[in-house]
């Protein structure tokens, strides 16, 4: 292989992992969806869980595996946070359907680490207690609304852990860090924080504090919670994707509940309505099974 066609890959790569990261932070946004679920379902799972929980031990490597992940998420959740929020308000469903297609075509990456060898009970339970789990999720009430605005010092520190809870959607498949804000009635004003306060220059001081907390928490769970994922995936590969895979369709019930919970819209009567539905799931499929695809031709044989 020539030294331009490595660099076309390498180009390649670089750019499939920012849209991978893209999709992962743009998971932050959806209630119920997991940017875990959105990492395993694209084939870089190992390497995002692997790349964090050693960023210390070999930093040089971790860094350059994370940094297009990374600004992938930036921009994915700096681009798309105000289309995705008013696609939610005015048409809940497509817009949801949309990564739910994500979601489906991307799982062939995860059936495919469930090959082989002997399928125990406890694979079966790995299955079923996420499933359970993860759609259970979205029928527990919510607190009341938290007032960002009006926090004390406790308050900041309960940010902390609220970020450390957040950190289970980037790392645990199907444990949606939004939809765990949500019942903890802290992700409407997040969002409110960021889209009404910070880009309009309003509390700009406070709106700073608060996101500075929520990182703190949301870095302490990163690096915790990946190294028990990558203690669990060497230790019990199969079980661990087995109970991934669990939890994966357990959230595609839950996003939808969540979403309509949220928004009180359902059914809408104009048939274009589900045609858009149904194009946009395509879409996602599509979209994530080429992501797929790609990764696994570019492996070494």
């Amino acid at each position: 292989m020539g030294e331009t066609e490595k660099n076309t890959n390498k180009l390649l790569t670089f750019l499939c992992d920012v849209v991978r990261g893209a999709a992962i932070g743009v998971a932050f946004i959806i209630p119920g969806f997991s940017g875990g679920t959105v990492a395993a379902i694209l084939g870089i799972y190992e390497k995002l869980v692997g790349a964090i929980s050693d960023l210390f031990k070999h930093f040089g490597k971790s860094f350059l595996t994370l940094l297009p992940i990374a600004l992938g998420m930036l921009l994915g959740i700096a681009a798309l946070i105000l289309p995705i929020q008013w696609g939610l308000a005015h048409y809940p469903i497509p817009t949801t359907t949309l990564f739910v297609g994500l979601a489906f075509g991307g799982l062939p990456s995860v059936l495919e680490k469930m090959k082989g060898g002997e399928k125990k009970a406890g694979h079966i339970a790995a299955l079923l207690l996420p499933l359970v789990f993860a759609a259970a999720l979205s029928f527990l009430p919510h607190a009341e609304e938290t007032d960002l605005f009006s926090l004390d010092v406790w308050g900041y520190l309960l940010l902390v852990l609220i970020g450390i809870v957040g950190s289970c959607a980037l790392v645990v498949p199907g444990i949606s860090g939004s939809m765990l804000l949500l019942i903890f009635g802290y992700y409407n004003p997040i969002v409110r924080l960021v889209t009404d306060s910070l880009l309009k220059g309003v509390q700009v001081g406070t709106c700073i504090l608060v996101l500075a907390c929520l990182c703190v928490g949301i870095v302490i769970g990163f690096f915790a919670i990946s190294h028990l994922m990558k203690f669990l995936l060497s230790r019990f590969p199969k079980g661990t994707y087995f109970a991934i895979f669990g939890f994966i369709l357990g959230s595609v019930p839950a996003v939808y509940a969540s979403v309509i919970r949220e928004t009180g819209k359902i059914l809408f009567e104009n048939p274009w309505y589900w045609v858009v539905a149904v194009v946009l799931f395509l879409v996602g499929c599509a979209v994530s099974f080429a992501l797929y695809y790609f990764s696994k031709r570019k492996k070494p044989a």
